[in-house]
């Protein structure tokens, strides 16, 4: 099969020649049907996080079942499947506590160099990415990284849920947890930030504040439930959003994973109010903030992939997309081959693009 490889940091990926080991116990063999390009795999791409190298990224998708292992029985043959790289295992303390996201379970949510999936005629080892590696033809994951989804639902909207949809919608309903009124800023509007709006306006938010420097991503935003859109180029958006709303607002959700947008959602609060840290901020960098915001009990959270409980929220979100509730149609800006991955993420850092998926070309 073909696969995405990244050999090194800010080096194009190479489209390489790969395989797969056949499934062993509670393994599933996916056909990739749709994978997209997240900015977390431009992280990677990047250097801003580590990870051993050489790697198959990817991570955002929705592909068929072709085989399972031994003791597989949740999904069979010809299912339709999203993946999610919150892989959990049901059995220890934060799965067993409704915090599946963050399974501590190293032997089903492997680290980073210890899954032995995939397979190629070099001397180098070829490292698996997120437990998932969707940036290829074909996957190889645990049964407890995917999700079963009824099958009229389009593979390329079911795989924006995957990652993007589940981690900025729940970033507001899980971790935020937006109430009805409450005013909500969301910080950066890719796919994540839109995901936060749409979470924040199903939740019944009152004002929704978008903050991003391009105008055609505010523009969707306004369509997809943003009451205010505020543009950095035009002030500090900390001042404009504390005058907008005389004090600040009860959640800021930061989509975009910079330090200084990190501090300035902390800094646009109301009183009691809550900072939702979505976005991965480059590793090693601190994030500073004013010690006297604490005893105005503003408060400050991370979230991991919207604090999901992905084989419940999935479903229901696919459910809002069925209803006309939940807008993805709007967020794919481009489809692309697997060949063309490169060019797909030079769009990306540009800006020039909500979400762009691969279509790998797989009939459902």
């Amino acid at each position: 099969m073909k696969a995405a490889v990244l050999y090194e940091p800010n080096t194009p990926l190479v489209i390489e020649d790969v395989s797969l080991r056949k499934p062993q116990s509670r393994e599933v063999l996916l056909r990739t049907a749709i994978a997209g390009l997240c900015h977390s795999d431009l992280h990677f791409i990047e250097g801003l996080y580590p990870h051993p190298l050489p790697v198959v990224l990817g991570h955002e998708s929705a592909g068929i079942v072709e085989q399972v292992g031994d003791g597989v029985t949740y999904v069979k043959p010809g299912d339709h499947v999203i993946t999610c790289l919150s892989v959990f295992c049901g059995t220890c303390e934060n799965c067993t506590t409704g915090r599946p996201m963050i399974c501590s379970n190293t032997d089903v949510k492997m680290p980073p160099g210890e899954a032995r999936r995939l397979e190629w005629d070099k001397p180098q080892r070829l490292h698996t990415g997120f437990n998932l590696s969707s940036f290829a033809e074909q996957m190889l994951v645990h049964e407890n990284a995917l999700v079963k989804i009824r099958k009229d639902m389009p593979l390329d909207r079911a795989a924006l849920i995957g990652c993007g949809v589940i981690t900025g919608f729940g970033a507001a309903v899980n971790t935020a947890g937006v109430r009805m009124g409450e005013s909500v800023a969301v910080v950066g509007c890719g796919g994540v930030g839109m995901a936060a709006i749409e979470g924040a306006y199903v939740a019944g938010a009152g004002r929704i504040i978008a903050v991003d420097t391009n105008p055609s991503k505010l523009q969707l935003a306004a369509k997809l439930g943003a009451t205010d859109l505020v543009n950095p180029n035009d002030g500090d958006p900390v001042e404009r959003i504390m005058e907008m709303t005389s004090g600040g607002v009860h959640h800021a959700i930061e989509c975009l994973g910079l330090k200084i947008t990190a501090e300035q959602c902390f800094r646009m609060l109301a009183m009691g109010g809550t900072a939702t840290i979505v976005g991965m901020v480059p590793f090693g960098e601190k994030i500073e903030l004013h010690g006297w915001d604490f005893l105005r009990e503003r408060k400050i959270q991370g979230s991991s992939m919207g604090s999901n409980r992905f084989r419940v929220d999935m479903p229901r979100l696919i459910e809002l997309y069925m209803l006309g509730r939940l807008h993805l149609d709007e967020w794919v800006s481009d489809r692309i081959s697997l060949g063309e991955i490169n060019d797909g993420f030079r769009a990306m850092k540009e800006g020039r693009v909500v979400r762009t998926v691969i279509d790998f070309g797989v009939a459902a």
